[in-house]
């Protein structure tokens, strides 16, 4: 009785025989091509976290912030959505407010109030945008990488071909499927980075964007609660 092995188990095992047949360089840079993988997939999944608890937690306190008469009682309930990068922007608006109303009485000084609001929106995209360069560094790095441990290892297959004399496929075709591996794993880390990347690229000009109409919201309401 014959049992068929399936074609992805025996194309499984080739590869892991011809990783493990792999030279020590080689090894090296598959190595170095997994370690950025992990590491991208890593950053990938943090950031759809983070993305998605900014858009849960903006969204509620937008509704709270409209909702609101003034900015002491959205100060009191922003402490339940301090995960929201709009409540950063607010807490750096308000300090300001309130600087200005201590010594004042009211809200004199607009251009002093906007650069506050704009100092937290920056601070903000920063803390969002965070590790994000390494998706780059990943997408346009590990292909490269990949490349030159599959040139080395196709130079080391013709330079044993040489040696042994041989012209057949058998002898050479080993090692050249060992050194395209290289190539595979470059690409298998490097697609994903490089997708996640414009994907984030994009949600971070989103948020960027709501920020700053935050900004004007929050001016308009300041102005009129300490306004002239």
């Amino acid at each position: 009785m014959h049992f068929a092995i399936p074609t992805a188990l025996i194309l499984q095992v080739d590869i892991w025989e011809m990783v493990r047949n792999s030279g020590p360089v080689a090894i090296l840079i598959l190595a170095i091509l997994i370690g950025f993988s992990i590491f991208s997939w890593a950053v990938i999944f943090s950031k759809l976290s983070t993305f998605r608890g900014a858009q849960h937690t903006n969204a509620r306190f937008l509704r709270a912030f409209r909702k609101a008469n003034g900015l002491e009682a959205v100060m009191v309930a922003s402490e339940q959505y301090r995960p929201s990068p709009l409540v950063a922007v607010f807490d750096f608006g308000y300090e300001e407010v309130e600087r200005q109303v201590k010594k004042r009485g009211k809200v004199i000084n607009r251009t002093a109030l906007e650069r506050s609001l704009q100092l937290g929106v920056s601070e903000e995209l920063a803390k969002l945008e965070r590790n994000m360069h390494w998706l780059a560094i990943t997408a346009s790095v590990c292909p490269f990488i990949g490349l030159l441990g599959t040139v080395m290892g196709i130079i080391g297959a013709f330079h044993g071909l040489g040696q042994q004399g041989a012209t057949t496929l058998r002898t050479i075709g080993p090692g050249i499927a060992q050194a395209l591996i290289a190539t595979a794993i470059g690409l298998f880390a490097a697609i994903p980075a490089a997708m996640f990347y414009n994907v984030f690229g994009s949600r971070l000009r989103e948020v960027g964007a709501r920020m700053d109409d935050f900004s004007l919201e929050f001016l308009n309401l300041a102005e009129r609660s300490f306004g002239e």
